[in-house]
């Protein structure tokens, strides 16, 4: 029997809930680097990456090596009953380079959701305190504690009934409405009406917004925030599930501010396709919680763990932060010129952190409003013509690039080709 896209979306729409939603249209059979091919034997360039997840590409060489390797010695004990050794050595590494000075230690789990709740956890634990506070446009993942500090109601919280309490929302400056000047005196306001600052345990914020649209965290705000915390004894969580591995031309995407986090959550390309999160934070605070408090049955399986140290070499081997800045660069060049090209449906300029990059589509040209809901569909018609492209932001007219960092500059030149044809047709 011959599989196709829509016999299986037929059964996908039978068998499974309409709840986990999909963006294309598309079943995918094979893929290698930054290239997918489906069911029925289409060709796609993936400037998607799974979500960020493949930084190093579909199925690297090295990646496969060592998961092929750890499968034919064991694939699961649980590290709680008998631990293992690429935890370890995976966590020694991960320690060495935290965007953070002083001694560090690393846990691991499965999911983002994971990883972010877990730093929530460790923060409380170790200041004995329950307020968070986090930003909207955020995303920090879907169980109920990470959807209470996701920025965005729909569809996010909307249908889930009473959240957990304590978790509060500062505006995330977008340079145009809100300035980083609105939101700390938000905070002030907060900290007046609602929540002493005694209260806090956490900050968390996402040194570029991955669901929001790739907006990026003033480094005054990081600044400020540093200090805030300092003052009243609050943990600063970077969350750079997204941001993180190389994504943004630093292997952490808060490095560019120079500020130095408490605490770190990780995961997507962190696994090379594997599911793999962590938190890697500093010693004294990692200790906080007494043991059983914290893991997992899966957290930190033997296959990911392998994966993720393959990941690291590969990012060091082959130069991926700098790439990334490379790759970033020709984005840059490809979105200004579909920006100045007044024949071509409205667009902004190229915003983000090094190859972390996305665009907004506009009302009309050289004016600042969005086109809210129209990403959706460009990101569809892009899928016809073999493109597979993700939209985001908090108005749903944003286009956001992931593409591998391992991908070819003739890939990424055949991505933005199509990009421009499909803006071309969207103007008629």
């Amino acid at each position: 029997m011959t599989l196709t896209n829509k016999d299986l979306l037929a059964r996908r729409n039978h068998a499974v809930p309409r709840g986990v939603a999909t963006s294309t249209p598309v079943f995918a059979d094979r893929a290698e680097n930054a290239e997918l091919w489906d069911v029925e034997g289409r060709r796609y360039v993936d400037f998607a990456g799974g979500i960020a997840v493949l930084n190093v590409g579909h199925r690297h060489p090295k990646v496969l090596e060592a998961v092929r390797a750890q499968l034919d010695r064991f694939t699961h004990t649980a590290f709680q009953v008998s631990a293992y050794e690429p935890y370890i050595a995976l966590a020694e590494k991960l320690n060495a380079l935290a965007p953070f000075e002083g001694p560090a230690k690393t846990i691991f789990f499965s999911t983002g959701g994971e990883a972010t709740e877990n730093a929530v956890k460790i923060a409380r634990a170790a200041t004995g305190r329950n307020g968070i506070i986090a930003f909207t446009g955020g995303f920090h993942g879907r169980t109920l504690l990470a959807s209470a500090m996701t920025g965005k109601v729909k569809p996010y919280k909307a249908p889930f009934g009473t959240l957990p309490g304590e978790v509060y929302h500062l505006p995330f400056p977008d340079g145009e409405e809100v300035k980083v000047a609105d939101t700390l005196r938000m905070l002030d306001f907060l900290f007046a009406a609602d929540l002493p600052a005694s209260s806090v345990a956490a900050i968390i914020i996402e040194p570029v917004q991955g669901e929001g649209g790739f907006r990026v965290a003033p480094t005054e705000l990081l600044v400020a925030l540093r200090r805030i915390c300092d003052e009243h004894g609050i943990k600063l969580v970077a969350d750079e599930v997204q941001s993180g591995f190389a994504r943004t031309g630093r292997l952490f995407g808060i490095e560019h501010s120079g500020v130095q986090p408490d605490l770190v959550s990780v995961a997507k390309s962190m696994g090379g396709g594997l599911p793999l999160s962590g938190v890697i934070g500093r010693a004294d605070l990692m200790d906080a919680v007494g043991p059983g408090g914290l893991g997992g049955t899966y957290g930190g399986a033997p296959l990911a763990c392998a994966a993720g140290l393959a990941v690291l070499d590969i990012i060091r081997d082959e130069k991926l932060v700098e790439r990334a800045n490379t790759i970033g660069e020709n984005l840059r060049r490809h979105i200004d010129r579909l920006h100045a090209n007044t024949k071509l449906l409205p667009v902004s300029r190229a915003r983000g952190l090094g190859a972390m990059i996305a665009f907004d589509i506009l009302e009309e040209h050289g004016k600042p409003g969005v086109r809210a809901g129209a990403a959706a569909a460009i990101c569809a018609r892009a899928c016809e013509k073999g493109l597979i492209l993700l939209s985001c932001g908090t108005q749903g007219a944003t286009i956001r690039i992931l593409v591998p960092l391992t991908a070819s500059d003739a890939i990424i030149d055949e991505g933005m080709k199509i990009i421009e044809q499909v803006l071309a047709e969207s103007a008629a």
